[in-house]
């Protein structure tokens, strides 16, 4: 059970649970809870939104699903905004509380959320998701569900104006998408950009994904980027590695940490045996061994890697396991690696970083800032469009 984000149409989504966001008196209001009684079947959902009667802001009461795609619907009554001297932010932090445990309550497996009062109820959209995801997250700690945060448009969601200027900035800073399409062709890139992105459960087509190769003048930060670094060397590593190399996008090695490879046998006169002798953990195993190191428990980390239970007790038992990038990704945010670590824990899965991958460069972003917050960094992937992380 874990937390995705998803673009689609709440009325389509299959799941136990749709929340909707629901009038105070039992009558078809507007936005999401006009198409939630339209896809139920009208007169039907309103008969038995008449047997609950009045709801108080803050609240939740369920009735059937009829014909939507799920159970049951819960109902919840957000806050109109009013310029937020009112009680609005703990109205909607009820509104998350409230429909989550009544779901529990049902025994719901899985829950589907809109972006509640972020319509027609004029409430903030970037302190809404900001609220949506606090509570969705505190839930999460201590149950086990899939919960659904669906939004119809992405333009509804927003992140807060100074952290997308920031990551765009970073983005721009570090070269992504410098190409121009030109020099490749309309056509070329059609057939090379196209990309699936398996995290979205929607039947409508997301626009595809281009890649644009970066000249070699980018490949390196800007200059004075790395005086933003702690004083960094490589160690141990052998004389022969170039000094180019141990600055790039994402650092150096700081002093006393393990480099990728730093176990590599050193020399030219090691022969290839000695070379494979040397091999290092695995993913699994390394993974395991910063979970020991961490002093968390196995459930406190996939629930902060935003991973299913079922898929840890995958990896446990698995000694060949290897993981999808984004899996890999979220384990190191869940540990609050710094990027030589995660570097080197990725590797171990024979999984790299680029400079010209837009996802690369947000995870970068967050990372660099000491922001390990899993739930915002999805969110920021989603707005970028990016596969977000968790399994």
């Amino acid at each position: 059970m874990s937390f995705k984000i998803i673009r689609n149409d709440i009325t389509k989504v299959k799941a136990d649970v749709i929340v909707n966001t629901a009038n105070p008196m039992p009558m078809i209001g507007r936005g999401t809870d006009s198409a939630v009684y339209a896809a139920a079947g009208p007169e039907k959902l309103l008969a038995a939104r008449h047997k609950i009667g009045r709801l108080s802001p803050g609240s939740a009461a369920w009735t059937p699903a009829f014909d939507l795609p799920a159970r049951y619907i819960i109902h919840t009554v957000g806050p109109v905004w009013t310029g937020g001297g009112h009680g609005e932010r703990d109205i909607l932090r009820s509104c998350y509380a409230a429909s989550l445990s009544l779901a529990a309550e049902l025994s719901a497996e899985s829950v589907a959320f809109p972006l509640i009062a972020a319509g027609v109820y004029g409430f903030p959209k970037d302190e809404a998701l900001r609220i949506a995801l606090a509570e969705i997250q505190r839930f999460l700690l201590t149950h086990d569900m899939t919960v659904l945060l669906v939004v119809f448009d992405r333009t509804v969601f927003e992140l807060s104006e100074k952290l997308v200027g920031e990551i765009d900035e970073f983005i721009d800073d570090h070269g992504v998408g410098v190409m121009q399409e030109e020099e490749y062709g309309s056509a070329g890139l059609r057939e090379r950009g196209r990309t699936e992105i398996d995290f979205l459960d929607t039947e409508e087509e997301e626009e595809p994904l281009s890649f644009h190769p970066l000249p070699a003048s980018l490949m390196m930060p800007p200059d004075g980027w790395e005086n933003d670094m702690p004083e960094m060397t490589y160690g141990s590593l052998p004389d022969a590695v170039p000094e180019e190399t141990s600055q790039g996008l994402w650092g150096a090695v700081p002093q006393g940490a393990s480099a990728p490879h730093a176990a590599f046998p050193s020399g030219a006169d090691a022969s290839l045996e000695e070379f494979l002798s040397s091999t290092g953990p695995t993913f699994r195993q390394k993974l395991f061994q910063l979970i020991d190191a961490s002093g968390m428990d196995d459930v406190t980390v996939y629930k902060k890697a935003n991973i299913d239970r079922k898929v840890f007790s995958r990896i446990r038992c698995s000694e060949d396991y290897r993981p999808r990038k984004r899996t890999a990704v979220a384990f190191a945010i869940a540990l609050r690696l710094d990027m030589p670590a995660m570097m080197d824990l990725l590797s171990r899965a024979e999984i790299a970083f680029s400079p010209s991958s837009k996802f690369d460069l947000i995870i970068t972003y967050f990372v660099t800032h000491g922001i390990y917050d899993i739930y915002e960094i999805n969110a920021a992937l989603f707005k970028y469009g990016q596969p977000i992380l968790g399994e």
